[in-house]
């Protein structure tokens, strides 16, 4: 069986000199990084996703669904592996489906990371306007453009460090959960008196509705990609990913199962509003945990946009794609000595993609209805229908795995969406 990423893809040469191809970033860094990306907002509504599908349904349904979501993630970085001119996952649709899939497949995940990006300016600002209200959200939203800004201009080695803040962030919030469960005695919000939860689901909207909420929290393939060609050592991506979808698995099990016990039946679409409406709390802490849903989003912000960022960089010309082995490593012989017409380009498309996030969520303001297109339509084409079908495609063959799963996340993927948008209407 030949190796899942070969130091082949990873060395190359210049005058007869030897160039590493690989990455700057460590294991550690690109752990902290997946983890940052695989604990995002999703988070949020695995209460309410659990109170949809019930426990037996909920509970299988996330342990598969990490599962799957890691499979696929090491055929994208196999694919990128074997490949040095890939860099994105529009690149690894090009060659798996040729340039007429190009547009489709850019518009898709562009479309997918947007919609990222602009949950989360909108949480990051519900958050702050729900500690201080003095202003709007709105005004909050405009106001991060001074945060976000500088951030999309930091390399993905020195991403991992505000990655940590929003793993830190994202751990305190759940032990801040976990306090008021425990010190509260009586329901609602109470893990000794818990509310009255469901073991089946109640019906199939509710059902189709968990998949997008549930699949939601794995939406992180999109970034994987520029995560595997940035590590240093490729041949450790196997083992960096397994870790980290054991642990985003395990948390959002914790805070779904923590949250459903808490609030039941009736739990909201983010578990953290039911903390600032149900009386008896510890105050301090509950606002520690709105300040803790500022952070996160902000930290998390310019890592979920780099891939989307260099995708359109390359899609509109500004950023070509190298063609040969020895073009790459020329390349990176050269790094930081770009010509100041193409960074003048590059910093621009940064800042108007910000700009962009920052006013479709002042103009759409739903975190529900972007959080049901994210999980029930994109999150189940890029995570697994896309990887799959590229890996069938470049390989020539399928196996039994990866057939199954192709065909249950279409179907779910279908249902799930329908389900949301009827649910966005009622």
């Amino acid at each position: 069986m030949r190796p899942v990423l070969r130091r082949a893809a990873s060395s190359g040469s210049v005058k007869g000199q030897p160039v590493k191809l690989g990455g700057e970033s460590t294991f550690g860094q690109t752990l902290f990084n997946s983890i940052a990306i695989l604990l995002g907002i999703g988070m949020l509504s695995e209460p309410l996703a659990f109170a949809q599908a019930g426990w037996v349904m909920g509970t299988i349904l996330i342990i598969a669904y990490g599962f799957i979501s890691c499979h696929t993630a090491k055929l994208l970085a196999r694919i990128i592996a074997d490949d040095p001119r890939l860099r994105t996952y529009t690149d690894i649709g090009r060659k798996a489906f040729g340039p007429r899939a190009t547009f489709p497949i850019s518009l898709i995940f562009c479309l997918e990371l947007f919609s990222v990006s602009v949950i989360l300016v909108t949480l990051y600002a519900d958050s702050l306007h729900s500690i201080i209200p003095h202003y709007s959200a709105d005004t909050y939203k405009l106001w991060g453009i001074l945060i976000l800004i500088p951030t999309v201009f930091l390399p993905l080695s020195l991403l991992s460090f505000t990655s940590v803040l929003g793993i830190v962030s994202t751990l305190l919030m759940i032990v801040v959960i976990l306090i008021d469960g425990i010190s509260k005695k009586e329901h609602p919000g109470s893990l000794w008196d818990p509310m009255p939860t469901s073991l089946g689901w109640n019906k199939a909207g509710g059902l189709g509705l968990s998949f997008g909420l549930f699949m939601a929290g794995f939406s992180g393939h999109a970034v994987i990609p520029s995560l595997a060609r940035d590590m240093q050592d490729p041949t450790q991506f196997d083992s960096m990913i397994n870790w980290a979808f054991v642990v985003a698995t395990a948390i959002y099990v914790l805070i779904g199962w923590v949250g459903y016990l808490m609030f039941g039946n009736d739990v909201s679409e983010e578990v953290s509003l039911d903390l600032l409406r149900t009386p008896g709390f510890n105050p301090a802490l509950n606002k520690a945990c709105l300040w803790l849903l500022v952070i996160s989003p902000l930290s998390k912000f310019a890592l979920a946009t780099q891939p989307l960022n260099a995708t359109i960089s390359i899609f509109l010309g500004i950023d070509e794609l190298p063609q040969t082995h020895d073009e790459i490593a020329k390349r990176l012989t050269q790094h930081g000595k770009l010509f100041s017409r193409k960074r003048f380009f590059t910093s621009l498309q940064k800042i108007v993609m910000v700009l962009l996030a920052v006013g479709v969520s002042i103009g759409v303001p739903d975190f529900g209805a972007l959080m049901a297109f994210m999980g029930s339509f994109a999150a189940f084409l890029i995570c697994v229908i896309g990887p799959i079908g590229a890996h069938v495609s470049i390989n020539r063959k399928c196996t039994v795995l990866d057939g199954t799963a192709f065909v249950i996340a279409v179907v779910m993927a279908v249902w799930g969406t329908a389900t949301a948008f009827m649910a966005a209407e009622e």
